[in-house]
Order: C-alpha cells, then structure tokens, then sequence
C-alpha cells in the first residue's frame, strides 16, 4: 500500500466509529427475523401441503404428476421474485430500509391469506388454480424486496465482531417460521386425515397468516433506521447522486455474479432439503404424510440452535472457512445420506435427514453476514435484492420442480443427491476463488461499528484494517484505468 492510500486510512477519526446499542440491535434482529418467519411460514404451509393442494387444484391431473403441477404452482411465483426484487430493492436504497420492509410484510400476509379463501376446483373449475398462481405472483414480488431487505438490515444494525452470530438469526426466524407452518399442518393432518383435509382443512393454516401479519407489522414500524443508511445519508446531502440501475450493473458487476454463484447453491440445499424434501418421503420412499412431516419438524427445531452456533463460529474462525467446510461435506456426505434415507428404519432416517440438514445449517450461520458485505452500503439493498431473487428465482425456487420431474422421469431416488452434489461443487470453486473474507471488518462503504466505546482506540490503531475495502476499491481503480493513481478524496467520498 502506497504512501498516499496510507494517508486515507489515517483520516479515521474517533466520531467516524459506530457504537452499536446492543439493545437496539438485538431488537432490529428479532423484528426482521419476526416479518421474515412470516414469508416462510408460508413455504411450510405449502410445502407440507403440496400433495394436498395437487388434490385440491389439479383433480383431473394423473395423481403421478399432481406433485409435480402442485410444485409448479409453487415455482411460478418466482417469475415475480426479481421484479419485485429490482422495484423494492433500488427503493430500499432511496427511501430506507424499514419503510420497504413494513410494505413486503403486509403484501405477504395478504396474499398467504387470500390463498385460504380461494373456492376449490370442484367448485370453480380452472379459475381456481388461475386464483392460486395470481396469489403466489403477489407472494413472490413480495418476497423478492423481504429477504434482501431483511439482510441488509440486519447487517447494518449490528456490531463488527458479532454481525455473523446475530445476522445468524435471521435464519432462526425462517426455521421458526418454517416450523410453524409445518408444525400447524402435522397436527391438523392428525387429527383431521387426509379427506377431511383435502376438503376444507388446508384452507385453516393460511388464514393464520393474518394476525400474524398484524404482529409482525407492529413490531416493524418501531424499528429506527439503520445506522449504515443513516451516515450515508448523511454523507449525502451535498452530492445528491444515487445509484441507478444502469451503474450498477456496470460499476458492480463483478459482485453481482458474486452473489448469484453463492445464492445458486445456498437457496437449492435450502429448498431441496426443506421444501422438497416432505413430498420426497410421502411421494417417492412410501411414507405416511404424518410419518414423514414429523420427522422433518425435528430436524429443524435442531436446526436452530446449529445454526446460531455456526454464526458465532463465523466470527471467530471466518465465514469463508465455514462455508467451504459445508460445501465439501455436502460433495462427500449427499449420497450416504440419501441412502440413510432411503433404508426406511426411522432411526436411521432421521439420522440422514439430520446430516443434510447440518450442512445446511452451516450456511444459514455464515451466509446471511456474508451476502450484505459483498456490496457498498450505497447500492446494497438494490444490488442484493436484484441478484438474490434472479439466482433463488432461476436456480433455488425452481429445485422442487426440477427435482421431482427428474425423478419421475429417471425412477432413480438418487438423484437429488447427485443434483444438490455438483451445485455446491460448482459453489465450491466460486467461494474459494472470488468471495473475500469478511468476519470482523466493516462493511464495504461504512466506517467500523463496534459493540463498546472501549473498542473505539483499537479500531482506530487498526484503520487500515477497519477500512479493507476502500483500498480494495482503489486497487480496482488502478487495473480499470491502467495506471499508479489512487483515487481522491471525492472518489472516496463517492463508493461509500
């Protein structure tokens, strides 16, 4: 590093340095986690219920390809993700975090709702499914501005050296809400049967999702904004420039491909182990309904603690060193797990479910620190909104889907195993190669946030170090303008 590049890191000064109110932030955790169960807590319900709602919306499909079509329903609200992404994204980035996120939640809530109300085939005929995909749509461009959001916020609302355990926790509230769903349904499903849940029973689960909005809406709109978006408004209001989408494409695509090659593997494990999975042990290995959606909702109140632990792992060991750890367990470990599964010993098979699910649980920990710090405060909703919601709407949303259709073609049980196998390979050379360790440092295009004002002088003894990525933007410059330049002080100004 240059003499002049020196000169940049020493203008840190003491007011530069974010002290995070832990209180604060633990309540920023548990309202964005809070809205977040909410959107999954719809994917339980239709995950545990795709045969039931292949049975409600398609009858006169072959009962062979019911799930399949119930899945494709499912897939279809993912044409919406990245438009809804790209809006509620680049305005997150305008008009704040927390008001984008009190307007996801209440769409979802609606939409999940209305889903509960839609009349049967039976008495409708195809307006009935037409009813069904329109409301997943709605889900879906709602979706496509939640998760992103909820990311960012988390990430700029937390302390350096704790962001990974507390963004971890985000995670714990897509389980809770996973489970939830799916624990409702488990219990309706024994104590109703199938036919009476193929009746009417299905509907009682969705309607659910209306106070349920209402709860998490309260807790949101007593949300402050994040400190992150705060400074660089602040730093804002002589240069009144914002990001476009045009410049962001251009100035940033490489961590735009960055955040899909990640994305593409994180979101098919998490879809192939907690959506498709259920309809994998009730459609293909013979299992009861009830048999096999219990077995899943163990695993993932396991899950949860895991998860918390992984993301308290990351910061202290580094988030790279933990992902890399879980992607070449799931290159080795897929194929004895899906032949744990496949024995039908129940032990046994919970063990293989527990193992697939402990390797997932590993990216929950790590990733969703990792993904925010990939972009500058400046264009991170947008950019993370856009990328996410294109590579889960392409890749993720669609391993269900893919999935089963493989298997119905192939007979082969196997091949989830093999498919999930060359995703996290292909994840593998994408971590190892382009994704820069982030534990502990600031976020690109934010001063440091720390915990206690005790931290402040070591931060400040440390600048080059707390501002990592302003050299990693000059070293850009450099190779983009081919010469030994550094970038001035209004560049600096510019990427935060």
């Amino acid at each position: 590093m240059n003499h002049k590049q020196n000169n940049i890191h020493r203008e840190l000064k003491k007011e530069d340095v974010t002290v995070v109110d832990t209180k604060l932030a633990k309540k920023s955790v548990f309202a964005t986690s809070l809205g977040n169960a909410m959107e999954w807590f719809d994917f339980g319900l239709y995950s545990y219920l795709a045969v039931t709602i292949g049975k409600v919306f398609f009858p006169e499909i072959d009962p062979s390809l019911q799930l399949v079509y119930s899945f494709a329903a499912f897939a279809i609200a993912f044409i919406a993700r990245p438009i809804g992404g790209l809006i509620f994204g680049m305005m997150g980035d305008r008009i704040g975090r927390k008001k984008i996120l009190s307007i996801t939640l209440i769409m979802m809530a609606a939409a999940t709702l209305s889903i509960g109300l839609i009349p049967s085939y039976a008495s409708i005929g195809m307006t009935a499914p037409i009813l069904l995909i329109i409301f997943r749509l709605i889900q879906g461009f709602s979706t496509g501005g939640e998760y992103a959001g909820a990311m960012t916020f988390i990430a700029e609302s937390t302390p350096d050296k704790k962001r990974g355990f507390m963004a971890s926790g985000l995670e714990v509230g897509t389980l809770a809400g996973f489970s939830a769903g799916a624990g409702l349904v488990t219990i309706m499903t024994f104590l109703l049967g199938p036919e009476k849940m193929v009746e009417w029973g299905w509907r009682i689960p969705f309607l659910f999702a209306g106070p349920l909005g209402i709860i998490g809406l309260y807790f949101r709109t007593r949300l402050e904004e994040t400190p992150a978006f705060e400074a660089m408004l602040k730093a804002e209001k002589e240069e009144k420039h914002r990001a476009t989408l045009k410049e962001i494409m251009i100035s940033h695509w490489k961590p735009l491909l960055i955040c899909i090659g990640i994305v593409l593997f994180y979101n098919t494990m998490v879809y192939m182990v907690l959506t498709y999975m259920p309809a994998y042990l009730t459609q293909e290995l013979g299992y009861g309904e009830t048999q096999g959606l219990i077995l899943i909702l163990l695993v993932m109140i396991i899950m949860m603690p895991i998860i918390l632990g992984m993301g308290y792992l990351s910061d202290r060991f580094g988030r790279n060193r933990i992902i890399k750890t879980a992607l070449i367990g799931v290159i080795v470990l897929s194929v004895p797990a899906f032949m744990m599964i496949g024995t039908g010993n129940n032990y046994i098979v919970f063990c293989g479910l527990l193992l697939l699910s402990t390797l997932l649980a590993a990216f929950q920990g790590a990733l969703p620190a990792t993904l925010p710090s990939i972009f500058f405060t400046k264009v991170r909703y947008g950019s993370l909104a856009i990328t996410y919601n294109f590579s889960t709407s392409l890749f993720g949303g669609t391993t269900p889907l893919v999935i089963a259709w493989l298997v119905s073609i192939t007979k082969n049980n196997m091949l989830p195993a093999y498919y999930v196998m060359g995703v996290c390979l292909f994840g593998l050379i994408i971590v190892a190669l382009f994704v820069t360790e982030t534990a502990g440092k600031s976020l690109r295009g934010s001063s440091p946030a720390v915990e206690n004002p005790s931290e402040i002088e070591e931060v400040l003894k440390n600048s080059d170090e707390s501002l990592w990525w302003m050299a990693e933007e000059m070293k850009e410059k450099v190779v983009k303008e081919g010469h030994n330049g550094v970038p001035t002080g209004k560049k600096a100004e510019n990427i935060r």
